[in-house]
């Protein structure tokens, strides 16, 4: 995306002073079928803040959010939600702490947009146990901050690819847990529905949840994020979008001759495309 605007303020960044972290991840490795993926890896993420987590192709950004997240197991590193270690957490534990939305879903025939966010609510039910009034009052709200309620009737293979976007989070938002995890949600979609929905989750992070954003839109990452975390190398560098996307780090990662502008709400990334050999 070169040009990307999202409008609404940026939240402030969580700092050393802010509140404490609800995800701290350090020295994450992971190693797939004897390929070392990840080697050293860091993250931090606090409530209020959204962090985009960007990489090249392959770099494993989607695998740090899979080890962070409880869905990959690492080699070695240690991962912490809210003080409490990773590894000790299980099942219901896991899903009070964090809502995961993969790149895409199912989308079964005949399921409606209130059904598939009200089996995302199960995730915090007992085994064999029965919807409650607050699960579905948590359903609603969950529609309702992911402003899918206007179709919660409709079957989701009638849904645009925005549209589903939304109801992914929507499913997420159901579980109530403070951190909201996106792998790569505007990956298929175009210009204005990309933009929709990282709207979506930039409100949500001014609202007090924290968000983690895999995203492989440099622009889109430099506009909603607080903070930016590159993979690279089966490692972690992190800072503000400003710090992180300079013209040097742009060449020694991306191969790129290019250079980030942010104004007025406006984020753009200007690349030289063609380039004389």
């Amino acid at each position: 995306m070169e040009g990307s605007d999202l409008t609404g303020v940026r939240a402030t960044a969580a700092g050393a002073a802010g509140p404490a972290p609800l995800l701290t991840a350090r020295d994450v490795e992971v190693t797939i079928d004897g390929t070392e993926i990840l080697r050293g890896a860091d993250l931090d993420l606090a409530a209020g803040e959204l962090v985009a987590i960007v990489g090249p192709n392959g770099a494993g950004k989607s695998t740090l959010v899979r080890a962070v997240s409880g869905l990959q197991r690492p080699t070695a590193g240690v991962v912490h939600w809210s003080g409490r270690e990773l590894r000790r957490m299980r099942g219901r534990e896991l899903a009070r702490a964090r809502a995961f939305v993969p790149q895409r879903i199912p989308v079964p025939a005949g399921v409606s947009v209130k059904e598939a966010v009200t089996i995302g609510r199960s995730a915090l039910l007992r085994p064999l146990g029965r919807m409650t009034r607050a699960d579905r009052a948590g359903v609603d709200g969950a529609m309702e901050r992911a402003g899918v309620t206007g179709f919660a009737e409709r079957a989701l293979t009638t849904l645009s690819g925005g549209e589903l976007q939304r109801v992914q989070i929507a499913i997420g938002l159901a579980q109530e847990a403070p951190v909201l995890i996106a792998d790569e949600p505007t990956s298929q979609l175009d210009l204005g529905a990309a933009i929709d929905v990282s709207g979506l989750l930039r409100e949500l992070a001014d609202s007090g949840l924290a968000v983690l954003l895999v995203v492989h839109d440099l622009a889109l990452a430099a506009a909603a994020a607080d903070r930016v975390v590159v993979v690279h190398d089966g490692r972690t560098e992190a800072g503000e979008p400003g710090e992180v996307f300079t013209p040097e780090r742009l060449s020694r990662i991306w191969k790129a001759d290019a250079h980030l502008t942010a104004e007025g709400g406006r984020t753009a990334l200007h690349v030289a495309w063609i380039q004389s050999r």
